[in-house]
């Protein structure tokens, strides 16, 4: 049987924006009757390439665990635009999730890292934590920071229902303070919190004893919907935060980075000579 794909409320990555947009010019031209059929159809088969993607990547990835699903399914129950629910953060929405895609890339990272202790930067709901808690053998640790004390307990509650929830410690607070007093080393970092303190953790991280010599920070959100290479007018400030980071983090000789069009962007860094 096919795996159910979520389709998210609205577009808030690159690929889904761009499919979201050549819907809507589909339905336009098809409004115009004397636009040639030859140009409809072309732009039915980029549109189908762009709506067809996510979905795709879905269904040809191993699926996640009940848990995950479990989790998934609580963040999209939650009422996040009720304000008296949740303090400490900025506006919150159930596509702040990883999901299923980057999840189990998260938990091949640490497969193939052989990590043992994770630092989780913006936790939200719980599902980076838990799916890389899922691939860490028994004495493993994840440290997952989340500033909101609501959200944190949603997460918590979930992590109850899985065994793999037992290797995560939830740390609430501003992630930076939390950060500057952990002890290392960790062998993997996943940066998923306020996007104008990513040159903050990053630095830190690079700069200290916190990741492990042969350690690798994965960064969520490093194509911002599109904002750091697009030139539609004034940058978010999350997008130009974005945007110096990357700067930043491709013009800094100590390390070495890839940039993956994974959602809505996901940056893996290490150390230079670390092999």
């Amino acid at each position: 049987m096919a795996e159910t794909v979520t389709t998210p409320t609205h577009p808030v990555t690159p690929s889904t924006i761009l499919a979201a947009e050549l819907s809507e010019l589909v339905e336009l031209v098809d409004a115009v009757p004397v636009l040639d059929s030859a140009i409809k159809e072309r732009l039915r088969r980029t549109r189908d390439l762009a709506r067809g993607l996510d979905p795709y990547l879905e269904q040809c990835s191993t699926p996640e665990s009940p848990a995950l699903a479990a989790l998934a399914a609580r963040t999209r129950a939650e009422q996040w635009t009720d304000r008296s629910l949740v303090s400490g953060s900025g506006p919150l929405e159930q596509e702040m999730l990883s999901g299923h895609v980057e999840g189990q890339t998260l938990k091949f990272l640490v497969h193939m890292t052989r990590a043992r202790r994770v630092l989780d930067i913006g936790m939200f709901t719980g599902y980076s934590a838990l799916a890389m808690a899922e691939a860490l053998p028994d004495d493993g640790e994840v440290v997952a920071c989340e500033v909101d004390p609501y959200v944190a307990d949603v997460a918590r509650q979930c992590f109850s229902e899985s065994p793999a929830g037992a290797r995560i410690r939830v740390e609430v607070g501003p992630a930076l303070t939390t950060v500057l007093r952990l002890e290392g080393p960790f062998d993997l970092v996943f940066i998923d919190a306020d996007k104008t303190g990513y040159l903050d953790y990053f630095h830190y991280l690079i700069g200290s004893g916190l990741l492990a010599q042969h350690g690798v920070i994965a960064v969520d959100n490093t194509l911002l919907q599109g904002e750091p290479y697009t030139d539609h007018g004034a940058r978010s400030t999350n997008g130009q935060a974005i945007a110096d980071f990357n700067r930043a983090v491709a013009n800094d000789s100590r390390v070495e980075q890839v940039l993956l069009p994974l959602r809505d962007g996901v940056t893996l860094i290490r150390r230079k000579g670390s092999d």
